[in-house]
C-alpha cells in the first residue's frame, strides 16, 4: 500500500510533532531522572555517614564503659564479689552488650554476666579472646561464632595494675543475629519503600542486615563494599549481589573498620517520575487531537491539485490526459510549476523512452546487444516457440593483445570482431556481446549444422584478416541448439559454453558442436 501526499504530509507533521514532544518529554525526563538519582544518592550518603558517626560514637562509648570497669577492678582480682557486681552493672546499666566477662591474662574467666555464667572458672579460647590477649589493647574484634553458637563481635579493654603489669581484660559481646545494641542503633531508619541499610566488617562480611539470615555472608563482590572497606566514603549506583539496581550511599567507621551502606532501589526512586510522564501525556492528548485534525485539513487542501495531476497523467490517451491536466486548478506556485512541467514533458517523453530502451539493451563499445538485450531476445523466441541455435564465441589469447598492444588496440579488435559478425550474419540473427572478449549469436530457425557452418565461416574470415598485426587474432566457438519449450534454455547456453571450452582445450581457433 502506497501512501499518498495527504497521508505523507500528515505523517510527516505528526512525526515532527511527536518527535518534538518526545524530545521535550525525554529531555525533561532525563533531567528530572538524573536529579532524583543524584538527590537519592546524596541522601543515602548523608544517612550512611550519620549512622557511621553514630556507630563510631557507640563503639567509643562502649570502650569507655569497659575502660572505666577495667580501672575499677584492676588489682581486685582477689574479690570475686566485686568482679561479679561489676559485670552485672555493665550489662544492666546500659544495653550496649549482650554479655560481659572479666578474663585473666591466662584466659581464665573470673566473672561473667547472666547468659554465660556457667563458663566462670573455665578458660576462654575463641577468636576474640585470643586477639584481646595477644594485642593487649582496646579492641573491637572481627565477627566469630562463640562456643554457644552465637555470631558476635567482642569489644575488649585491657586491665593493667598500677605498676603497668597486664592482668587480663574486660569484654562485652554484641550479638549480630539477635536483638541488641547494634540492632537498636541501625534497625530504626525511616524508609518504608524498599530501602534498607547494612553494615560490613573490614573483611567485607555482613555484621548487620535487615535479613538476619544474611548476617555473616561475604559481600566483597559488591563494588560499594569493596570501596567502603578501603576506607572510602561516597555514593554510587550499582547492581547489587542479587541483581537489583540500587542507589547506595556508604561511609567508613574508622574506629572499627566497618562500613555502613544505605541503599534504595532505583525503581522506587524513579516510580513517581514515570507517573508524572504519563500524566503529562494524558493532559496533552486532547490538544494533540485538535492539532492533528487541523493538519489533516491543511494536508487535504495542499494535496488536492497534485492528486488531480497524478490521476489525469495516468490516462492512456495522451490528448485526453493533456486536456485534463490543463483543467486542474493549481492554486499555489509549486503546483502551477508542476502542471506546466507535465505538459512540456509529454512532448519529449516518447523519444526519450525509445532512446533509453535502446541504450539499456546495447553494448556501448560494439553496438551489439548486451546481456540484457540477449535475454530479451531469448524471452521473445521462447514465447513464440521459435527454435534457435546458439554460437558462443571467444577471442583467443585476448589478454596478450591488451598486454602487448594496449587496451585501445584491444577495443579496436573487439569492434572488428563485432563488425565481422554483422558481415557474416542475416538480418534476423541476434548478435550480442556477453562480456569482455566473449560474444553470443542467436540464429532463429537454424539447425545446429547450419549454425556450425556459419561459425566456421566467421572463424576463417577472422583468421585471414590478421587483426592485431604480427600477433594475429583467432576465435574459438561452441555451438548448441534450443528446439522447443520442453528444453531448458539455460542448459542450451551451458552446452554452448561447454563446447567453447572444449574448443579452447583442443588448441583454440576451431568450432566445436555440442553433441545432442
Amino acid at each position: 500500500m502506497r501512501i499518498n501526499l495527504r497521508g505523507l504530509v500528515l505523517a510527516l507533521t505528526v512525526c515532527s510533532a511527536l518527535a518534538a514532544t518526545a524530545n521535550a518529554l525525554y529531555a525533561s525526563y532525563r533531567v528530572q531522572r538524573e536529579q532524583l538519582i543524584a538527590n537519592t544518592l546524596e541522601a543515602n550518603r548523608v544517612y550512611a555517614a550519620k549512622l557511621a558517626e553514630s556507630a563510631g560514637t557507640f563503639l567509643d562509648s562502649a570502650l569507655q564503659q569497659l575502660g572505666y570497669s577495667a580501672r575499677h577492678v584492676a588489682g581486685r582480682f582477689d574479690a570475686p564479689e566485686l568482679l561479679a557486681t561489676e559485670v552485672a552493672r555493665l550489662q544492666e546499666q546500659t544495653d550496649s552488650f549482650n554479655t560481659v566477662a572479666i578474663i585473666r591474662a591466662d584466659g581464665l574467666m573470673l566473672a561473667a554476666s547472666k547468659g554465660i555464667r556457667n563458663f566462670e572458672g573455665s578458660k576462654v579460647d575463641n577468636a576474640g579472646s585470643r586477639m584481646a590477649l595477644q594485642t593487649r589493647k582496646p579492641l573491637i574484634s572481627k565477627p566469630y561464632v562463640s562456643v554457644a553458637g552465637n555470631l558476635l563481635i567482642n569489644v575488649s579493654y585491657p586491665i593493667h595494675s598500677d605498676s603497668g603489669v597486664y592482668l587480663g581484660y574486660v569484654s562485652g559481646t554484641i550479638y549480630l543475629r539477635n536483638e541488641g545494641a547494634l540492632h537498636n542503633l541501625l534497625g530504626k531508619h525511616p524508609y518504608q519503600d524498599g530501602s534498607y541499610l547494612y553494615v560490613v566488617d573490614s573483611d567485607g562480611r555482613l555484621i548487620y542486615h535487615a535479613d538476619n539470615e544474611r548476617v555473616g555472608e561475604d559481600v566483597t563482590a559488591n563494588p560499594v563494599v569493596a570501596a567502603v572497606i578501603r576506607g572510602q566514603d561516597g555514593a554510587q549506583r550499582l547492581i547489587n549481589t542479587h541483581g537489583v539496581d540500587m542507589l547506595a550511599g556508604y561511609a567508613h567507621v574508622p574506629r572499627s573498620g566497618w562500613g555502613v551502606i544505605a541503599q534504595r532501589p532505583a525503581a522506587a526512586t524513579l516510580e513517581p517520575l514515570y507517573d508524572l510522564v504519563w500524566a503529562l501525556i494524558r493532559y496533552a492528548a486532547p490538544f494533540a487531537l485538535a492539532f492533528l485534525l487541523a493538519i489533516w485539513w491543511c494536508a487535504r487542501k495542499i494535496s488536492q491539485p497534485l492528486s488531480q495531476l497524478a490521476t489525469n497523467v495516468e490516462h492512456q490517451d495522451m490528448a485526453v490526459a493533456m486536456q485534463r491536466v490543463r483543467s486542474v486548478r493549481a492554486w499555489y506556485f509549486e503546483a502551477q510549476r508542476l502542471k506546466r512541467a507535465v505538459i512540456r514533458s509529454y512532448t519529449n517523453l516518447q523519444d526519450q523512452i525509445g532512446k533509453l530502451n535502446h541504450a539499456s539493451i546495447t553494448d556501448p563499445l560494439t553496438g551489439l546487444r548486451n546481456r540484457r538485450g540477449i535475454n530479451d531476445a531469448v524471452d521473445s523466441l521462447q514465447a513464440s516457440d521459435t527454435p534457435f541455435a546458439v554460437i558462443a564465441l571467444d577471442i583467443d589469447h585476448f589478454k596478450r593483445v591488451n598486454d602487448t598492444l594496449g587496451h585501445t588496440a584491444g577495443d579496436a579488435v573487439i569492434q572488428a570482431v563485432a563488425q565481422l559478425m554483422r558481415d557474416c550474419s542475416r538480418p534476423s540473427d541476434i548478435l550480442g556481446r556477453s562480456g569482455g572478449e566473449e560474444f553470443l549469436i542467436l540464429l532463429p530457425g537454424v539447425g545446429i549444422r547450419e549454425a556450425a557452418s556459419m561459425a566456421e565461416r566467421l572463424r576463417k574470415k577472422m583468421e585471414t584478416r590478421r587483426l592485431g598485426g604480427a600477433l594475429g587474432i583467432t576465435v574459438s566457438a561452441g555451438v548448441a541448439q534450443w528446439r522447443s519449450r520442453g528444453q531448458d534454455v539455460e542448459t542450451v547456453f551451458q552446452d554452448a559454453d561447454a563446447a567453447l571450452y572444449a574448443a579452447k582445450q583442443m588448441g583454440r581457433n576451431r568450432v566445436v558442436t555440442h553433441a545432442a
